[in-house]
C-alpha cells in the first residue's frame, strides 16, 4: 500500500503543493481542493512513484484547477517519464521550471540527480546540459537518459 504525504500553503497569490511519497490506486486527491487559485505552484521532489492508477487519479486532479497557471518544480525522473508519455499529464495550463536529469559514471558505480532549471540549463525550445558533472570523487559522468525521449516535453 502507498503512502502519498501532501502538504498545500494557500496565499492569496498563489497555492503551493509539496507532495512526496507514492501516488497510486490509494491516493484520494478529493482532499486537496486546487479550486478557485489563479496559480499554483507544485513541488515534486519527494515523490517516489507513480502507477497507471496514480496516473489517471492526478489526471482528474489536474482537471479541477479550473484555469489556474500550474508551475511544476523539481519534478523527479518518474514525472518527467509521464509528461512525456501520457496525453495530458502535463495541463494545457501546466509549465516545468524545473527537472531532474539522471547521471551516471559505470566505473565507479556512482549516479547522481542534477536539476534543470527554466532559464539555465533549459528554455521552452532548447536544452543546454552543463559542460560536465561529476561525482564526489571526481570522476566524470554521463546522462543516464535518452535525450531525444527524455527531453520530448521541451517544444522544439
Amino acid at each position: 500500500m502507498g503512502k502519498l504525504d501532501v502538504k498545500m500553503e494557500k496565499t492569496p497569490e498563489k497555492l503551493v503543493v509539496r507532495m512526496a511519497g507514492t501516488i497510486d490506486e490509494d491516493v484520494d486527491f478529493s482532499q486537496f481542493s486546487l479550486t478557485g487559485n489563479p496559480a499554483i505552484d507544485v513541488e515534486l521532489s519527494g515523490l517516489k512513484s507513480i502507477n497507471s492508477c496514480g496516473i489517471r487519479e492526478w489526471i482528474k486532479w489536474m482537471g479541477t484547477a479550473s484555469g489556474a497557471q500550474i508551475s511544476f518544480s523539481n519534478c523527479p525522473k518518474v514525472i518527467v517519464d509521464q509528461i512525456n508519455m501520457v496525453d495530458g499529464f502535463l495541463p494545457a495550463s501546466g509549465k516545468v521550471n524545473s527537472f531532474y536529469v539522471p547521471y551516471y559514471n559505470d566505473e565507479a558505480g556512482s549516479e547522481k540527480n542534477v536539476l534543470f532549471r527554466y532559464g539555465t540549463e533549459f528554455t521552452d525550445s532548447s536544452v543546454t546540459p552543463p559542460e560536465s558533472v561529476k561525482d564526489e570523487e571526481g570522476n566524470d559522468m554521463e546522462m543516464d537518459v535518452i535525450e531525444s525521449k527524455y527531453f520530448k516535453f521541451i517544444k522544439k
